[in-house]
């Protein structure tokens, strides 16, 4: 029998494993017949990590060695996660190549040897479950994943021995276990995705497959997020509104980890019993003695949450315009955070649709990782066109990005385009990979460089650089050049050291909005600039082949304009935003016009120059 191909969704709080076969999708259980596994490892000195219920029902005792929420450091340099120092006080260091890891059993641990620790357990499960080696997975991410946190989810896989089959977004996921209950109709649905430590909106279009019946086309058309909203900021509210009660009651107090544990524990609770309830007692011991006693009600976590409500309503608006504001049939919702009732509230009030909750929130991801499993497995014949969320392309000269594939772009696809040089005898082309919606590479990010080198000498405008950027089913970027004269080739696997911020990603969003025009200029006076200097260098080498059979009243007019557009040149490279395009334009095109009699002449004399010389009769 072949081994089955099984869905992971790997979580913030909590991780679940799934198998689909032709009776359908379901979650496997452990031993105990519990679904969720907790993803909190307790690493102790000299001793088997202890991973799941065990870690986080004993954290408060053992509040330095266990890590919980790990998955929100994934791919993240130490710099980019220290506004999250409070959750872990001294145990977030500074790990190899400057990433975010945990001082904990007396060395630095990586979110991804955690995530290993949690996923090898999933392994245990499912194989447990059914009785035979499992070792492939389709494991999900937040649709907003950059390049490193993905690549550092499969380090994470390969550290366990799982192989990975397919990185699918949870929004996606949680669209294919959708398609399995629905009518056989095209549909149109936002994908909300709310969990512990991230967010996600995407919308989907899927329509029954013409070509292969009972089947579904799933397509991708637009996802926003934020990769550092989720339930775990909830918690850290609740955690600060007991603070500020006990602060009221005993003065100013310094708390230990064991009560911060203790506090982390009690918010989870609270949130999940208000889901029910109106009130929630709270009988918090602190340290020496001192009782925290009060009520914990529906309106003060209302109170405490709406704004980060309000941040997922900002992204939906978002996804929605990216989309082209189709209109909308299902809103499904997914991750433990939308069971809470102001939640769903706030949705419906956005759509004017009741979400739709049929669906366990918690367990849709898994469930949709696993369909996916089975398609790979040829048991279904649904297509998955998930998107990229941010442009890619690379840099050319004068700081200008050159976008080969758009945001929101279906993958896997492919981008090519052609490019040239600006300066003699270059021997190497250095590719400059960037990631943004900004025209200029100052505003964009960089993810990647490699150089083509061993080059034969060529003049400027000669060599014919194909580059190809291609992104495939995992949202993995692979870009490679060929210089066509030479064969020269290179390419390069991007795997970027860290990842994007949630403030670089809303700066990269809203920026490409607000300064378009402003980057659109720019762009274009850099372009200008650059092919009018090419066009001066060739004229320049052209007037000096031809210059004896020119008339001077020509070489002085010729000498006027070039100086004229050099002068233009020079004023754009030192302020390209106070230069005039339509100027720059003008004197390129003038002078293109005024050289043609240069070229015919420089072209009449090479070919006099081809000619055999006659012989002598």
């Amino acid at each position: 029998m072949t081994d089955p191909i099984v869905g992971i969704d790997l979580g913030t709080t909590h991780s679940l494993v799934a198998v689909c076969d032709s009776a359908g999708p379901r979650i496997l259980s452990d031993s105990q017949g519990r679904q969720l596994l907790p993803s909190a490892v307790r690493f102790l000195q000299g001793a088997k990590p202890v991973v799941g219920h065990a870690a986080r029902d004993h954290a408060v005792e053992f509040p330095l060695d266990t890590i919980t929420s790990s998955k929100r450091f994934m791919g993240r340099s130490h710099a980019e996660s220290e506004h999250l120092a409070h959750d872990f006080g001294s145990r977030l260091v500074q790990g190899p190549r400057g990433m975010a890891a945990f001082s904990v059993a007396g060395r630095a641990v990586t979110p991804q040897e955690v995530a290993g620790v949690v996923l090898a357990q999933l392994k245990e499960i499912a194989q447990s479950a059914l009785a035979q080696p499992v070792r492939r997975a389709v494991i999900t991410v937040p649709a907003y994943f950059d390049d490193s946190q993905r690549q550092a989810t499969r380090d994470a896989a390969r550290l366990s021995g799982w192989l990975v089959e397919r990185i699918v977004n949870e929004p996606t996921a949680a669209a294919l276990a959708y398609g399995l209950n629905r009518s056989r109709k095209a549909e149109t649905i936002a994908v909300y995705d709310f969990g512990g430590g991230t967010f996600d909106l995407s919308i989907l279009r899927i329509e029954p497959d013409e070509v292969h019946t009972g089947s579904d086309v799933f397509q991708v058309l637009a996802t926003q997020g934020d990769t550092r909203l989720g339930g775990d900021d909830m918690d850290r509210l609740i955690m600060q509104w007991v603070l500020a009660r006990a602060t009221e009651t005993f003065g100013s107090l310094t708390p230990t980890p064991r009560v911060m544990q203790v506090l982390r524990v009690f918010a989870e609770r609270a949130k999940i019993s208000l889901s029910d309830r109106d009130t929630t007692s709270i009988e918090l011991s602190l340290d020496e003695g001192r009782v925290v006693r009060c009520d914990f009600t529906r309106g003060d976590l209302d109170a405490l949450i709406g704004p980060l409500i309000e941040r997922t309503l900002d992204k939906f608006r978002l996804a929605l315009a990216d989309a082209g504001h189709p209109t909308l049939d299902r809103v499904v919702m997914v991750g433990g955070s939308t069971r809470m009732p102001a939640v769903r509230a706030a949705v419906e009030k956005l759509t004017g649709l009741v979400p739709y909750t049929a669906l366990d929130p918690e367990a849709v991801v898994a469930l949709g990782a696993a369909v996916q499993g089975h398609i790979l497995m040829g048991g279904r014949r649904d297509l998955l066109l998930d998107v990229i969320p941010l442009s890619l392309g690379m840099e050319t000269r004068g700081g200008a990005m050159a976008k080969l594939i758009m945001k929101n772009a279906a993958i896997p696809t492919r981008a090519t385009e052609t490019f040239t040089t600006a300066v003699d005898n270059q021997s190497g082309i250095v590719i400059h990979v960037l990631q943004g919606e900004r025209e200029m590479v100052a505003d964009c990010r960089s993810i990647g460089r490699f150089e083509l080198k061993g080059l034969p000498p060529m003049p400027a405008g000669i060599p014919q650089l194909h580059v190809e950027f291609a992104v495939d089913a995992n949202g993995v970027l692979t870009v490679s050049a060929a210089e066509r004269r030479s064969g020269k080739r290179a390419s390069l696997q991007v795997v970027p050291s860290n990842g994007l911020t949630t403030a670089e990603v809303e700066r990269i969003e809203q920026e490409s909005l607000a300064h378009a025009r402003s980057d659109m200029h720019l762009h274009r006076v850099v372009d200008l600039a650059v092919n009018a200097r090419l066009d001066l260098k060739w004229i320049a080498d052209a007037l000096e082949r031809t210059r004896s059979v020119l008339s001077a009243a020509y070489q002085k007019e010729l000498g006027s304009a070039m100086n004229h557009l050099t002068g233009l040149c020079e004023a754009a490279e030192r302020d390209p935003s106070a230069a005039d395009a339509a100027m720059l334009h003008n004197a390129k095109e003038a002078l293109d016009r005024l050289s043609v009699q240069l070229h015919e002449t420089s072209m009449t004399r090479s070919l006099q120059g081809l000619q055999p010389e006659s012989k002598s009769t």
